[in-house]
C-alpha cells in the first residue's frame, strides 16, 4: 500500500505524519532518516491494527503541491 505522508520542519529535526493511518507518527534529523521513520512506523501501526482485529484504512488521501 502507498500511503501519502506529510513532513514538516520542526525546529531542529523533521516530523512526519499520514494523513490515512492516525495517531502514526516519526521524527528524525533529516528528511530522510524521517522517511525512514515514518516506513517503519506505517507497518508497526499496520501490524498493531492487524493484531487488535482492527480494520487497516485504504490510503485515500492525496498529496499535491499548487501554485499561489
Amino acid at each position: 500500500m502507498r500511503y501519502a505522508v506529510v513532513i514538516e520542519k520542526a525546529g531542529s529535526n523533521f516530523s512526519a505524519y499520514v494523513p490515512d493511518l492516525p495517531g502514526c507518527v516519526a521524527s528524525g534529523e533529516t528528511i530522510s532518516e524521517t522517511e525512514e521513520n515514518i516506513r517503519d512506523a506505517i507497518r508497526f501501526h499496520i501490524d498493531g491494527l492487524r493484531e487488535d482485529n482492527l480494520p487497516v484504512p485504504a490510503p485515500s488521501s492525496i498529496a499535491e503541491y499548487v501554485e499561489a
